[in-house]
């Protein structure tokens, strides 16, 4: 497993969201004021460590796993809701949000795969235009690393294997 390097500003800052504020980063140190906290936020956005939930922002999956630290429990459906209703929005005053629009190959698995009878790779590749091996790819990066959404799978007999969200 590769060791995420950190900035001891990083460190700092996801720790103390961690450790102190059920990972809502919400404080910085002193030296850090103005254009360095966005400089900061972005840094940390952009290796998916942090995620953005409404004007907020909390520690993503990444982040635990960079201070060696446990994952929070499995996101809950409502959870997932919410976070891509809140990437809708952009707050000025931080870094610019990554949209996530109802209409986006994301949201549309998503969607799949909180049905209950879930989908196949098929399925998937057939609604998005993807290719097998980039549906699975998305299912352990984006899903699962990022998001922290359990997916799970099985297969009956000369079925197609099938995936859903667990809740």
């Amino acid at each position: 497993m590769m060791k995420t390097e950190l900035t001891a500003a990083q460190h700092a800052i996801l720790a103390h969201a961690i450790h102190n504020t059920d990972g809502k980063v919400d404080w910085f140190p002193d030296n850090i004021k103005g254009g360095a906290r966005k400089k900061v936020l972005e840094g940390l956005f952009n290796r998916a460590l942090i995620t953005p939930l409404g004007s907020d922002w909390f520690v993503a999956a990444e982040g635990y796993d960079a201070l060696g630290v446990p994952r929070p429990g499995p996101i809950t459906v409502e959870v997932l809701d919410e976070i891509i209703k809140s990437a809708e929005v952009t707050d000025k005053s931080q870094t610019p949000v990554r949209r996530t629009r109802d209409n986006s190959k994301q949201a549309t698995v998503i969607g799949m795969l909180k049905r209950p009878e879930g989908a196949t790779i098929p399925q998937i590749c057939e609604a998005t235009g993807w290719q097998s091996h980039t549906a699975r790819g998305t299912f352990a990066g984006v899903f699962k690393k990022k998001l922290g959404l359990n997916i799970t799978s099985g297969k009956e007999s000369g079925a197609e294997r099938i995936y859903r969200i667990a809740n």
